[in-house]
């Protein structure tokens, strides 16, 4: 990362809300970690609805580097063909409440908050943030500032995955693959406190520690192929995409459905993203092959974006603070070193969230 700014930023970022300038970590375009440069921007200013955050801490994923290097492809025709739309990357956050908008009603200064935003205003790697105040909720209290910034897009993804789009009930059977990544840590849980018998992939090392989470079914995906150990499930959260995924269709019962997280994306998401009529068609087109193989098998595919919500992130807390929810943080990294971060997410071999620190 180019630190062209780092010694004149270092003194920029005061207490003070009306500051100028912050320090933030920009990206110009796609590639390697080269294109990250840490440096000075303007403070963002707030909105009648919005919340300025100080950030303490922000969460990476699999998902930040893939916005980084552009990979897929896919990746630049809704975020920026040449560039990212929002140059500041980051989409997770844990901080406190700087300055809130005139109608702000649910939050005051001081407060000490977590969000995953809304898309089109992520831009988490920066010393402050402003946040639409629907996308935040109360920090959990048993949390520190780093756990908390590990948990909200990928508990947000499980809880909409099991909760919101399966729709999945007590006695039910769910296959979650890559147990120990950062979404199969949370929909462990969460399905075990559903009620759910839960079966999961994950590497030979890791077997012990998924079964520790509540995985009733550990199938190491080094020795064991999972569509020989389970069957007649009614909900598998692929994370994996491609063979995983055709594979997963089989392990279905009849009404069943598979939730995909890499993709392929759907129609559905297309109208979603209010994507021109050319660009719904080539999502139609990637996934048309995945639809048609769960048509022939009596079975559902459906891709899920998660999407930003304050009111799921509460709930979310409450069972962090009652225990039926833990996060797991693999490590945690200052924010110049956010480069070493991303290359240690692209190594894959992360258990839970990967954090950088601000304070």
């Amino acid at each position: 990362m180019k630190l062209d700014d780092q010694r004149r930023a270092a003194g920029s970022d005061t207490k003070n809300t009306a500051v100028a300038t912050m320090r933030a970590i920009v990206q110009d375009g796609y590639g390697t970690a080269d294109v990250l440069r840490l440096t000075q921007v303007a403070t963002p200013t707030i909105g009648d609805n919005e919340v300025l955050v100080r950030v303490h801490a922000a969460g990476l994923d699999r998902g930040t580097w893939h916005l980084m290097t552009g990979q897929p492809y896919l990746l630049r025709l809704v975020f920026g063909l040449r560039r990212p739309k929002q140059p500041i990357a980051g989409r997770d956050v844990a901080g406190t409440v700087a300055a809130v908008g005139s109608a702000v009603t649910r939050f005051a200064v001081g407060d000490e908050v977590y969000a995953r935003p809304r898309d089109g205003h992520i831009g988490t790697f920066a010393h402050r943030i402003a946040l639409h105040e629907d996308d935040l909720a109360l920090k959990p209290p048993s949390l520190s500032m780093p756990e908390a910034a590990s948990v909200p897009l990928v508990a947000l993804t499980a809880w909409q995955a099991l909760v919101e789009r399966a729709n999945l009930r007590p006695g039910q059977k769910v296959l979650i693959h890559a147990g120990s990544g950062g979404v199969g840590t949370y929909a462990i849980q969460l399905a075990k406190h559903v009620g759910a018998t839960v079966a999961t992939t994950t590497g030979t090392a890791n077997v012990d520690w998924v079964r520790d989470l509540g995985a009733d079914i550990v199938i190491d995906y080094r020795t064991q192929d999972f569509e020989t150990v389970v069957h007649d499930y009614d909900v598998v959260l692929d994370s994996q995409g491609a063979d995983t995924l055709a594979k997963s269709l089989r392990v279905l019962k009849p009404g069943g459905i598979a939730i995909g997280i890499a993709g392929p994306p759907d129609p559905e998401f297309a109208r979603r993203l209010g994507l021109r009529l050319p660009l719904r068609l080539v999502m139609a087109l990637l996934s048309l092959k995945t639809r048609r193989a769960a048509r022939r098998r009596g079975v559902r595919y459906s891709f899920l974006f998660m999407r930003a919500s304050g009111a799921q992130l509460a709930d979310i807390a409450k069972l962090i603070d009652s225990g039926a929810l833990r996060p797991i943080v693999d490590q945690t990294y200052r924010f110049e070193e956010a480069p070493q971060a991303l290359a240690h997410v692209e190594g894959g071999r992360t258990k839970g969230k990967v954090v950088i620190t601000m304070v």
